[in-house]
């Protein structure tokens, strides 16, 4: 399971259910994919 965050988008790589276990995962702690990478940025 690979997961790419970039500037505009995230790209998750994997199968089927590890990449609906990880969106479910980031659901939880994220609203959104905005939310999502602007905290990536800051952790980086």
């Amino acid at each position: 399971m690979k997961v790419y965050i970039l500037p505009n988008r995230v790209t998750l790589v994997g199968k089927a259910w590890q990449i609906r276990h990880k969106l479910k995962q980031y659901g939880k702690e994220y609203t959104t994919v905005q939310e999502w990478i602007t905290a990536t940025k800051v952790k980086l």
